[in-house]
């Protein structure tokens, strides 16, 4: 992808100055501030209309600077270099000496930590001296934006700067894992669990319905693109959008397919855009046939069971 660089000074300048910009990676666009300044941070949540019970992840460059704000150990390490930068957030402890404002964490002393994948969001950290709380760049509970335009949707000019990265690569937001202790899946997201036990050789926990929110992504109402949503159905009722997994011979206008060949990593690239698509074509309900509960199969269900309890 070619970066331009004169948009990345136009974001830094704003980011600077304590805005809010929203930036590309490859699972969401991502709508960021600066993790160390409280002022920043507030406008996210004002702009969002994000219950400040929810915490942020914060977006770093490498571990070298993530070493002033959060304490390691070997699971983090390990994960680490298997896997980033890309799509997976890992719970740390927070050092006591961290800038990190206490708006990003809620107050309590760990920290959601990723490293983005694509290159225009990596070439932005690396002119910044902070690094970037961001959340997907959506309205909260409602549908994350996976191009630019979503972004725009939703925000309209409320929004200073949107930083184009053409359409996010993976559609889905990042796995999260806790590593403070044993570790534990929060939120399932675009790297499969299998993978991340496999490179951890142990087993794993997962708990993404707690009763206690510690981490982004864990409301039980996300991802809805505000009308009601019917999952594992057979049979449509008149006026329903349906949504398949993949093409079928039986296409008709209100038939809704997220991959040619039943594809599942086809299939969360293009789940977000697909459910924007049917509110704008003015469908009052959805209806969704049965996804496969196995590899990022169990995202999409994961977010479309969070969706349906609009």
């Amino acid at each position: 992808m070619k970066i331009n660089l004169a948009n990345i000074k136009k974001a830094q300048k704003l980011l600077n100055k304590s805005e809010c910009v929203a930036i590309p990676t490859e699972t969401v666009y991502g709508l960021a501030a600066n993790a160390y300044s409280d002022t920043a941070c507030k406008k996210i949540y004002k702009l969002k209309k994000r219950p400040k019970n929810n915490p942020l992840i914060v977006h770093y460059l490498n571990c070298q600077i993530l070493k002033k704000d959060c304490s390691f150990n070997n699971n983090f390490i390990k994960l680490y270099k298997k896997f980033c930068p890309g799509p997976i957030t890992f719970i740390l402890d927070l050092k006591k000496n961290s800038k990190i404002s206490k708006i990003v964490t809620n107050k309590q002393n760990t920290l959601a930590v990723r490293f983005p994948k694509h290159p225009i969001a990596r070439s932005l950290l690396k002119k910044l001296n902070f690094p970037l709380a961001a959340p997907s760049a959506n309205l909260s509970s409602k549908v994350s934006a996976v191009t630019p335009a979503d972004v725009k949707d939703d925000f309209g000019n409320n929004i200073k700067y949107i930083l184009d990265g053409g359409k996010s690569s993976i559609g889905l937001e990042s796995t999260i894992i806790d590593l403070r202790n044993k570790p534990k899946i929060l939120r399932l997201g675009g790297l499969e669990t299998s993978i991340i036990k496999k490179a951890l050789n142990k087993k794993i926990i997962i708990n993404n319905n707690p009763s206690k929110i510690s981490s982004p992504g864990q409301f039980k109402i996300h991802y809805s693109p505000g009308i009601p949503i019917r999952l594992n159905v057979k049979k449509i009722r008149n006026g329903e959008a349906y949504l398949l997994i993949k093409k079928n011979k039986r296409t008709k206008s209100n038939y809704y397919f997220l991959s040619k060949n039943g594809s599942l990593r086809e299939a969360s690239k293009n789940l977000y855009s697909t459910l924007r698509k049917i509110k704008k074509d003015k469908y009052k309900s959805i209806a969704v046939c049965k996804i496969p509960n196995k590899g990022l199969g169990k995202t999409i269900n994961d977010r479309l069971m969070r969706a349906s309890k609009f």
